[in-house]
């Protein structure tokens, strides 16, 4: 190799980087590995127009193959019901674009603020709530992520700074890295938290690399996964969680309601002591943000509340999340009942 070829590529790819590249990108190649029925091909090509499939092998890999109710398929497979129009439903559902206050950055809730970092995503959820948000025009990495950071440096009232998206970990180390530097640098901040669906769907992104700088510094680490199903917490993403909890990291999962795939008592049974037995706690369990394209998953607010209540009555409290909802412009989120204490 050249020397000016070296000087162009000085970051060789890792084995999680091209296990993301080889995720799966076309609804076609999805239904064949999964052994379904190519009628259900035209309307997942109509959603994939508009909100592209993603989804990485080693999570297909835990679906149910020939089960076109797989609970894992059923959050990244587009539906014809997508096309639905709703009125309830908009692009913004939570108010971001009006909570940026300064490039990629959203400062919503008193003493914490959120990085949109990147716009990628491992997997593309059919009811992600940024699904239709301008992430080339609003994402903090713009300018070297200086004026993000100047923000973050202005404003004493901070202790915790979220970096989210897309998905902060589809950015690799020599771009996280040094921003995880600047922010240890800023004397106010206290804690420093990730948003992820990495360490589920692609748990390989786990390395020491990552786990260095994460919780090398001088910021208390926090990762909150996102995994819906206990079917999507196989042994591997055990593993990604026992190497950030030995890294002294505090895990939290939050979890979206989605009618036909999660909402009943069994599955969020499951889901919640599957998580404690990986170390990680129950957090969230959200209200869909009523997002354009996402009115399929809806469930009635009283049958959410019901499904709560029958959860703390099964498990300790500690294992019960805590059912709420973003309303835009609302100075914290919205409690939607009360978990028990048993």
């Amino acid at each position: 190799m050249s020397a000016g070829v070296a000087s162009r590529t000085p970051h060789r790819s890792s084995a999680w980087q091209s296990e993301l590249a080889r995720g799966y990108r076309r609804p076609d190649e999805l239904l064949a590995a999964l052994g379904l029925d190519p009628a259900h091909l035209p309307a997942a090509r109509a959603g994939h127009a508009s909100f592209p499939v993603r989804v990485p092998r080693g999570f297909v890999a835990r679906m149910r193959h020939g089960d076109p109710d797989d609970p894992l398929l059923r959050q990244v497979l587009p539906l014809a019901a997508e096309q639905d129009d709703d009125p309830g439903f908009v692009r913004d559902p939570v108010g971001d674009l009006s909570a940026l206050s300064a490039p990629g950055v959203l400062h919503k809730y008193h003493g914490r603020a959120l990085l949109i970092t990147t716009g990628a995503c491992a997997i593309n959820c059919r009811y992600c709530f940024r699904r239709h948000f301008p992430y080339g025009d609003a994402h903090a990495a713009r300018d070297q992520w200086g004026p993000a950071l100047a923000y973050l440096r202005g404003r004493p009232e901070l202790t915790e700074v979220i970096l989210s998206g897309g998905d902060p970990l589809t950015l690799p180390d020599h771009r996280l890295a040094p921003l995880a530097a600047e922010l240890d640098a800023i004397g106010h901040l206290r804690r420093l938290r990730v948003h992820s669906r990495l360490p589920v769907v692609l748990p390989e992104r786990v390395d020491d690399a990552f786990v260095q700088w994460f919780a090398g510094g001088r910021l208390q680490p926090v990762m909150v996964l996102h995994a819906n199903h206990a079917n999507e917490l196989d042994t591997s993403v055990a593993a990604a969680c026992d190497r950030l909890r030995q890294a002294g990291v505090t895990l939290l999962n939050q979890a979206v309601l989605l009618r036909g795939i999660n909402d009943d008592v069994a599955s969020q049974e499951a889901l919640s002591e599957r998580l404690f037995a990986m170390g990680v706690l129950p957090y969230y369990l959200h209200q869909l943000d009523r997002v354009a394209g996402a009115t399929h998953f809806l469930v009635p607010d009283a049958s959410a509340r019901a499904l709560a209540a029958a959860l703390a009555e099964r498990l300790p409290g500690y294992l019960v999340p805590q059912l709420t909802r973003e309303d835009a412009g609302a100075p914290a989120k919205t409690p939607l009942s009360t978990p028990g204490h048993g």
